[in-house]
This record gives structure tokens, sequence and C-alpha cells, in this order.
């Protein structure tokens, strides 16, 4: 004689089988739960609608892919600045970030480079996407207006858009860029990041 348990399994399998098919092969645990929550009103642990789809041999197409990763404890490069914002000449280190601001029309973002030693702005650019163009732009522009050397620093924060392409960016006196990057919280953005020029 089947016990109580055996019989809900039972129960329960035709069940998983049925939304899995009618779902057309796409629903994976989560919403299988959902369903039968919905539909039948039974509460269904996730352990158990897992061991079944495992025994039926049936999955869920696989969720979206993650697009930022999390870089919180992750080892990276060595910080150049060493949180140290007092310099003693113009153009040796500049900063750099993006900002959202809503308009009527959307969102636009705007991405500045500030140098350090003056406090004033050397480059800029807006965007109705917050992209790699939008940084090397900023970069571009300030790259353009002020002569930089090879010890000269650009510090942002280690938001996704400061990955920037490295041979895209172009510094007057024809010095490579590296990046250095050090983790530190700034303000929604996790970490710092550091180009030498």
């Amino acid at each position: 004689m089947p016990s109580d348990r055996q019989i809900r399994r039972l129960l329960l399998s035709g069940l998983v089988a049925d939304i899995h098919k009618r779902s057309r092969g796409t629903y994976g645990m989560l919403r299988i739960r959902a369903a039968l929550q919905r539909e039948q009103g039974m509460v269904v642990n996730k352990k158990l609608i897992l061991s079944i789809m495992r025994e039926l041999g049936i999955k869920g197409l696989p969720g979206p892919k993650r697009r930022v990763k999390n870089l919180v404890n992750q080892p990276t490069e060595e910080d150049l600045v060493q949180r140290n914002f007092s310099v003693d000449r113009p153009n040796v280190l500049w900063l750099t970030d993006i900002t959202e601001h809503p308009t009527k029309e959307g969102k636009v973002y705007c991405c500045v480079v500030l140098d350090a030693y003056s406090r004033r702005v050397v480059g800029w650019a807006i965007d109705r996407r917050c992209e790699t163009a939008l940084v090397n732009d900023a970069v571009a522009m300030a790259s353009e207006s002020r002569r930089t050397g090879p010890g000269s620093i650009i510090h942002s924060d280690h938001g996704p858009q400061t990955r920037f392409n490295r041979s895209s960016q172009r510094r007057p006196s024809g010095a490579r860029v590296d990046a250095h990057r050090r983790l530190r919280r700034v303000s929604s953005n996790q970490g710092s990041c550091v180009v030498g020029c």
C-alpha cells in the first residue's frame, strides 16, 4: 500500500509534466510552482518540484544572463591614486563620473572629466545611452583640450561603462593606456577604476 507521500508525489508528477508540456517546455521549477499554486491552489516545496522534474527528465529554459558582474571582493590591480586626490600641477590627475538626468523626453547621461588640480571640467559628453562611447567621447574631449604627460592618471568609479576599449584611448603624447582597479564603494557603483596614461 503506497504512503500518502508517494501518492502526493505521483499526483504532482502528472501535474508538473502537464504544466511543463502546456508551456511548450519553457517553464522551470519556479514557474511550475507558481502555476500549481495559481491553478490548483497547491503550495509545493521548490525542492520537491525540482526532484520531480529531474525524475521526469524535464528542464525549463534558462533565464536571462546577468549583464553586470558584481565586483565586490574580486581581486583587481593596484590603485595608482591611493585615495590621495591632491596634486601639485594640472593634468596629472583627472576625475570622471557618469550621472543620469531625467528629462521630459527620457533619461540622458552625462560623463564629465575634471582636472583634480584646478577642479575645472576639461572634457564632457552627453548621450541618451549609458555606454562605453560616452566615456570615450568625454576622455577624447579632455585629451584634445589639455596636454597630458606620461604620468597622467584618469580616476573613475568602477561602473560597467568605464570598461572602455583601451586601444581607442589616445593621448596627444601618444602614451599607452593601462587599466588599474581597486575595490571600494562609490555611490551606487562597486569599486573604483583608475587608468594610467
